[in-house]
């Protein structure tokens, strides 16, 4: 069987240009890198601006296991088997981080016969986003840095710098720093610290500007810092934010590329569900919107976090209305979540299955909250058993959701085909898409809700450091905003060893940071690492060069 890389490897790409014409992009609207990808520029958007939208469908997955859901692959091969069937389609995914693709997770370009094209560009630098999003971020650092050491006229307290370095890598030495050790010409040492890139607000901002302009300004509002008095400190304060739109000004323009089967796909942005809002650009979306009858969407992780910002911030940004999301689910996360462990998941298990699918029917009763027609898309697997099969089905109708099996995997579109019918006909039913919560809710009560009705939690415990930071950005005046939960993804709750539907528990909000520039309260609960380690054995082992100069190892 062929791997990942060798099957992209393969692949009888068209030229990017052919891609972009088969959709209407003219060649002046077309910015290429190389043959095979390419940038699309703002005279595209101005030109289609007026266009009626497409139909929105919200690709997410339940809570990911071990064994691996294939929520990208799915969307990937739902977007292939909807051109098998006629319909013109459009897929809008994020772009990979260089953290999983080295460390553990792998690559984001799909899998199988459901990929997106040149796989190894794509996990690799791409067309420079990450990078551009990295010096952005760390001149935003360095010009803070500069500004206390050259006489610090807005009295910043270095003690209470909030912005932080990043890097587009796992590296868990640089979590803890103390930086400017050296002399006096070195700086004013203090304790810094690096997360990833993915996990930065200048990388949420970048996804939820609607252009240019509105990126500046949403630079221009990041918190840096406070002065010795607690006075708030911007980054227009420092002059930073003209500068770091310069560094960005490519970086906003979405990516176009293709499928195996030279579907569209539009790649921009890549926040993480579990620390960040977890959702690509606003700007691809509107794009891909805007240039098919169908765009397909994905948000990380599960429902419980990924699904729920998307709803909850980026439609609200943006004005988005989904007309149908698809669940992604497999009969071997069931039986995970039923207690078998990841080495016995082949073998058929009934009761497992059963005792399981508390999971998935708690993510179809999470998104059926919020109006929208849902789709069950079980992503198969060679050892399902046509039982299995069949009790999901059961189990999915008793649930009131539409249900379809995807071989997207081993088949690419014609796998889909099914799929992408159901997922045809939803966007067609009765739509009451609305919020989870209102704006205008008070912060702690947005906090409960998502709790509550999302996690399934009893309720929220706040550490006395979170509840001061929150009542002081209370007072800064961001109670109205969204709220934006760093959670563990592998539960439903915020102990990651709980699976299936937890019950009985509460939420502990460990710390609160304020996203300013990007509109929302980031509140983290429990132990996530917003900078990554390697494993002991990481996915760049297997990672290197044949003999003829092909990358290998590359998933």
């Amino acid at each position: 069987m062929l791997t990942d890389i060798e099957i992209a490897q393969q692949a009888k790409m068209k030229k990017i240009a052919d891609v972009a014409a088969s959709i209407g992009i003219t060649e002046d609207e077309l910015e290429p890198y190389g043959h095979y990808k390419a940038k699309i520029n703002d005279s595209l958007f101005d030109r289609l601006k007026d266009k009626k939208d497409g139909k929105l469908i919200l690709v997410t997955a339940v809570n990911p296991t071990p064994a691996g859901e294939g929520k990208t692959t799915v969307s990937i091969g739902l977007g292939q088997g909807m051109c098998k069937l006629g319909k013109n389609a459009v897929i809008a995914l994020r772009e990979p981080s260089l953290g999983p693709v080295f460390g553990i997770k792998g690559g984001a370009a799909g899998g199988g016969y459901s990929q997106v094209v040149p796989m190894e560009d794509i996990n690799l630098h791409f067309t420079g986003d990450m990078h551009a999003i990295t010096s952005a971020n760390n001149l935003m650092c360095a010009m803070l840095d500069n500004h206390i050491q050259q006489g610090n006229e807005l009295g910043i307290d270095q003690r209470r710098v909030l912005v932080k370095r990043c890097l587009d890598m796992n590296d868990r030495a640089l979590r803890n720093i103390v930086c400017s050790l050296g002399g006096k010409l070195n700086g004013v040492p203090r304790e810094d610290h690096f997360i990833i890139t993915v996990a930065s607000e200048v990388m949420a901002i970048l996804c939820l500007s609607e252009d240019l302009f509105d990126l500046k300004r949403r630079l221009g509002n990041i918190l840096v810092a406070y002065t010795y008095d607690g006075a708030p400190v911007y980054c227009k304060d420092i002059k930073a934010d003209g500068a770091m739109t310069v560094l960005l000004k490519d970086a906003i323009k979405p990516n176009l590329v293709q499928t195996l089967e030279n579907t569209p796909a539009i790649m921009h942005g890549g926040p993480f569900a579990n620390i960040a809002h977890g959702c690509n650009s606003i700007r691809a979306t509107k794009t891909a919107l805007k240039l098919g009858d169908y765009c397909i969407t994905e948000a990380g992780f599960g429902s419980d976090l990924g699904a729920e910002k998307f709803l909850d911030i980026k439609c609200r940004f943006a004005g988005l209305k989904p007309s149908c999301i698809v669940l992604v689910s497999t009969v071997r996360s069931m039986k995970y979540n039923g207690g078998v462990p990841k080495t016995e998941l082949i073998a058929e298990n009934m009761e497992a299955l059963e005792k399981g699918s508390v999971n998935l029917g708690a993510h179809i009763d999470n998104l059926k909250k919020f109006g929208v027609p849902v789709v069950v898309a079980i992503n198969h697997f060679y050892a399902d058993t046509d039982k299995e099969i069949e009790f999901v089905k059961s189990f999915c109708e008793s649930k009131g959701a539409d249900f379809a099996v995807t071989k997207c995997f081993a088949e690419g579109g014609e796998g889909s085909k099914k799929l992408a019918e159901k997922v045809i006909d939803a966007c067609e039913k009765e739509n009451h898409f609305h919020h989870l919560y209102d704006l205008k809710m008070p912060l702690y009560e947005k906090v409960e809700t998502i709790a509550k009705e999302i996690y399934g939690a009893d309720g929220v415990e706040y550490t006395k450091e979170a509840k001061k930071s929150i009542d002081e950005f209370i007072a800064l005046g961001a109670d109205k905003i969204p709220v934006c939960m760093a959670k563990t993804q592998y539960s439903l709750s915020d102990n990651p060893t709980q699976l299936g539907r937890p019950k009985n528990f509460k939420i502990t909000v460990s710390s609160a940071s304020l996203s300013n520039g990007a509109g929302f309260i980031v509140l983290q609960t429990g132990s996530i690492m917003t900078m990554p380690g390697l494993s002991k054995s990481p996915a760049a082992y297997k990672i290197d060069i044949d003999e003829n100069g092909n990358t290998v190892g590359l998933f």
